[in-house]
């Protein structure tokens, strides 16, 4: 579980890994629910690997709302949830805030009621104009209907000279219709009226792990996400395994295309793959086989022959060509081998 792991190829399992692992740090939006309604099979897959004693916690770079909120959110779904096994980045970044700020320091607080709480928490004191004395500017998810006049507050604060702190630069976060901007992109719209770069806490990023792992004591833990720049470059940035569902916003050729530290130990469609193992794949030659496929480079594309289970083809197709673009990013024509997947 370190970054020893082999990344030329995603990795089998001869137990289910909710079995291999202890604690499942799970992404939230995208991966247990999408516009506020939990996604298909993860209720039922959340409570079978409860039930079998792995301990589930929930990491979201979502700063927008309290961890108390998140909880009963994920309880009237269906998956029974404590506060304390919610860590947001509002959690992480107020961390970051008041290890360089002193006790009851003002904070020009630039998001949701989570960030507010999160600063609180910290003993800061959260404050909503430029002019009430803020010592920082810290900034999160404040939904789709936060005022364009908090952007420019923030603005004000941090051209005098204040520290600017961010929860997360995501640029996008899905919900219920679709893709919508995330903090990222409120961030950029501080950072070109401004010229400033903030410190950021949230994933892929260490404040983030840090923060986890003091809150969950995890000893082996496996990061479970859909995005490849957050979820699972924070868990290679950690050293610990992940697992990529296919159930928000990365597909099946961006996956192809990931570079080392984007690049999951697991992939499946949802959550039931944390009750199975996972298949190996093996090299043939010059291709590589999982399950009932066999994936090569031929030219300057992939070729997927065979049958069977549509993720198998692809966990074949990661390793041809991952292993084809080495440390690099696969420059491949892939439509026509995920074509025939489903994926």
């Amino acid at each position: 579980m370190s970054h020893q792991q082999d990344r030329s190829r995603p990795s089998g399992s001869s137990t289910a890994l909710s079995e291999a692992y202890d604690t499942a740090l799970l992404d939230l939006d995208g991966v247990v629910y999408a516009g506020g309604e939990a996604i298909g099979h993860a209720v039922e897959s959340l409570a079978e690997a409860r039930a079998g004693g792995m301990h589930l916690a929930y990491v979201t770079n979502n700063a927008l709302r309290t961890p108390d909120a998140v909880a009963e959110h994920l309880t009237e779904l269906g998956v029974p949830a404590e506060p304390s096994d919610v860590i947001t980045s509002a959690q992480a970044v107020a961390r970051l805030v008041a290890d360089q700020l002193p006790p009851g320091a003002r904070v020009l607080a630039i998001g949701g009621e989570g960030l507010r709480v999160a600063l609180r928490e910290r003993g800061l004191v959260p404050v909503e104009s430029a002019d009430d004395d803020p010592a920082a500017v810290a900034q999160g998810y404040g939904g789709p209907d936060m005022a364009w006049g908090r952007f420019a507050e923030a603005s004000y604060a941090i051209r005098r000279g204040l520290p600017w702190f961010a929860s997360n630069t995501d640029l996008t976060i899905p919900g219920a219709r679709g893709i919508a901007p995330g903090n990222g992109a409120a961030v950029e719209v501080v950072r070109i009226a401004t010229g400033a770069e903030p410190q950021v806490a949230g994933k892929p990023l260490p404040p983030m792990h840090r923060e986890t792992v003091l809150r969950t004591g995890a000893k082996r833990p496996i990061v479970v996400g859909d995005r490849l720049d957050t979820d699972i470059e924070g868990a290679f940035n950690g050293g610990v395994d992940s697992l990529l569902v296919l159930t928000g916003v990365t597909d099946a050729a961006q996956l192809l295309a990931a570079p080392p530290q984007h690049r999951p130990t697991y992939v499946d469609r949802d959550l039931r793959g944390l009750l199975t193992g996972q298949p190996e794949v093996t090299p043939a030659g010059e291709a590589y086989r999982c399950g009932g496929w066999t994936a090569a480079v031929r030219g300057d594309g992939l070729v997927l022959e065979g049958e069977g289970e549509a993720l198998d083809g692809l966990r074949a197709l990661c390793a041809a060509a991952w292993s084809f673009a080495g440390s690099g990013v696969c420059g491949l024509e892939t439509g026509k081998a995920l074509a025939g997947l489903g994926l």
